[in-house]
């Protein structure tokens, strides 16, 4: 154990020294979380069936969670790690109706497992209780959520995406494993009070002590984050998609006060979104499981198939426009961007938080896919353009791996930008909505890392991104794109400045009657033009149209 733990320490300041521009000091329980240990190799999760009952007013939960998993390995497979965060306890584990060992280091519960041969399926049972954490400001600092509706009726949820859903939960806590066969979850709640998860109802029960259960359950495999109850004075009322794999069926749960102003309000909303993702990314994933819109008392989150909601049944974020332009005013902020996640961060995963612009970069895109498919391709081109004040530069978008280690939050703007540089400079629209629907296809219901997303575009585009990727993913600087013409101006001299070595993004600039494409470098190079392709080096046009800073330099020898 001793040189296990001081191989991980040694490791953990390796990624400190390598990667010296994050400040963070990463601990062994990062490690623990962030990495898959010797105590998680060696089996994979088929599947969650999990049981909760709330105490609402002592902010208590008891529950358990059977875990149905697969042997991979045939060395080291007697000990198990679990992950349940402090203050929550474990009071047992079972197997085949034995007890079995465990012990406690932080937040990580080390049990111990009979060996098992390898492709052998088996079952471990883990019960719980405890006092949970307590989510204060969600959906930004998670937990679990006691709050009341605006009748004074109990409410609750979770949001629990980067702090893990060990926070109120034993599972295995980490992205790359995703339970194979779906999961389960059952509720014992107040009779007073309805209780909806994920996918479709299995059953409901009254207990006759002032309780019912309800059951929940997914068939397609879900991220740990994802797994939510919410339990409040919830009505629901349905309709039928008729969608690119068929009939998808839609259920809405809403407080029973804010019914008809929900029906008014997001059958819309829900199908515009449906349209242009369909269109650009593809059938929606998660067909088998239905589609869920849920009302919430945070602003929402991208629960697979159970997408929270809670924007006030009004336009834009909040009541604002990121971009400024008007355009984000003109549709529900939160059930387009967080319905986008079915797409990219639920259909496609990532396997370590750190490459968490997959999900975010370009969910937050999607957002200028839907603005175009609805209002024309210009007034796209002005919301990305506009999102892009949002970027902060204040460090890489993708730090350190297997440290449980989010990136800068430019993942959701500054990747989105560069995703809409790509395709500007392209300049083919079916090619890109081909691509961006092959992710989808050829990546269904996997977990992957930014590597292989990375290199999916740059071999289906035919054109080597990587120092493209490199510049916008892993450094803070914005390329500058630098040209002059000569003296009688039949010739334009460009390269990129202030880059990567290589850095190599392409540029199609064009007008209503001409067009050039240019691949500029970190090296001078030249291209004769005519007086009306002179026009196209618009500091303007090209500001809007990519993430780079033009700049026309003079008095150049």
């Amino acid at each position: 154990m001793y040189r296990k733990h001081l191989l991980i320490f040694i490791l953990s300041c390796l990624n400190l020294i390598t990667f010296g521009q994050n400040s963070k000091v990463y601990t062994l329980a990062d490690t623990l979380r962030g990495s898959i240990t010797q105590e998680r190799q060696w089996w994979d999760v088929m599947r969650y069936d999990i049981t909760v009952k709330p105490d609402y007013n002592n902010k208590i939960i008891q529950g358990s969670n059977a875990i149905t998993y697969k042997v991979t390995k045939g060395k080291n497979n007697t000990k198990m790690q679990i992950d349940l965060q402090n203050p929550l306890l474990i009071d047992s584990v079972l197997q085949s109706g034995k007890k079995l060992n465990f012990k406690k280091e932080g937040s990580v519960w080390y049990i111990q497992i009979p060996k098992s041969k390898v492709a052998s399926t088996h079952k471990v049972d883990l019960f719980y209780h405890g006092k949970v954490h307590e989510a204060i400001k969600a959906p930004w600092d998670g937990g679990w959520i006691w709050t009341k509706d605006t009748l004074g009726r109990p409410w609750m949820t979770v949001a629990c995406q980067g702090l893990g859903a060990s926070v109120w939960y034993p599972c295995k806590d980490h992205q790359s494993d995703e339970p194979n066969l779906g999961a389960s979850l059952t509720m014992i709640v107040p009779d007073t009070l309805t209780a909806v998860a994920n996918g479709r109802l299995q059953f409901k029960k009254d207990n006759n002590d002032g309780t019912t259960t309800y059951k929940w359950a997914v068939v397609n495999p879900i991220s740990n984050y994802c797994i939510i109850p919410y339990i409040g004075k919830y009505v629901n009322f349905k309709e039928n998609y008729k969608g690119e794999n068929g009939n998808l069926d839609l259920n809405y749960w809403v407080l029973d006060y804010n019914l008809e102003k929900a029906k008014s309000y997001m059958p819309t909303e829900v199908h515009n979104m449906l349209n242009a993702f369909e269109y650009w990314m593809g059938p929606y994933p998660f067909y088998e499981d239905g589609y869920q819109l849920i009302e919430t008392s945070h602003t929402g989150m991208e629960h697979q198939s159970a997408v929270s909601y809670g924007n006030g049944y009004k336009p834009g974020y909040r009541g604002n426009d990121a971009s400024k332009t008007g355009w984000g005013m003109k549709w529900d902020f939160i059930i387009i961007h967080e319905s986008g996640h079915e797409w990219f961060g639920n259909n496609i995963t990532t396997n370590d938080l750190a490459d968490m612009w997959v999900h975010e970069g370009f969910t937050n895109y999607s957002e200028t896919l839907f603005v175009g498919y609805l209002f024309g391709k210009e007034a796209g081109n002005d919301y990305n353009a506009g999102i892009r004040q949002g970027i902060r530069n204040d460090r890489p978008i993708i730090p350190n791996y297997n440290v449980n280690a989010q990136g800068s939050g430019d993942m959701y703007p500054k990747a989105s930008n560069m995703l809409h540089a790509i395709r500007h400079g392209i300049d083919n629209d079916s090619l890109f909505r081909i691509v961006i629907r092959g992710l989808g296809k050829d990546f269904y219901h996997q977990t992957v890392s930014s590597k292989q997303v990375e290199n999916y575009i740059s071999k289906h585009l035919n054109f080597d991104y990587s120092r493209v990727y490199d510049q916008y993913l892993r450094t803070t600087k914005i390329p500058n794109f630098e040209f002059y013409f000569n003296p009688n101006k039949t010739k334009v001299f460009y390269r990129y400045n202030n880059c990567v070595k290589g850095f190599n993004l392409p540029l199609t600039l064009k007008n209503d009657s001409e067009k050039i494409k240019i691949t500029p470098s970190d090296e001078w190079q030249n291209l004769s033009i005519t007086k009306e392709q002179q026009m196209l080096f618009n500091i303007e046009a090209i500001t809007k149209m990519y993430y780079i800073n033009p700049i026309i330099l003079t008095n150049i020898n």
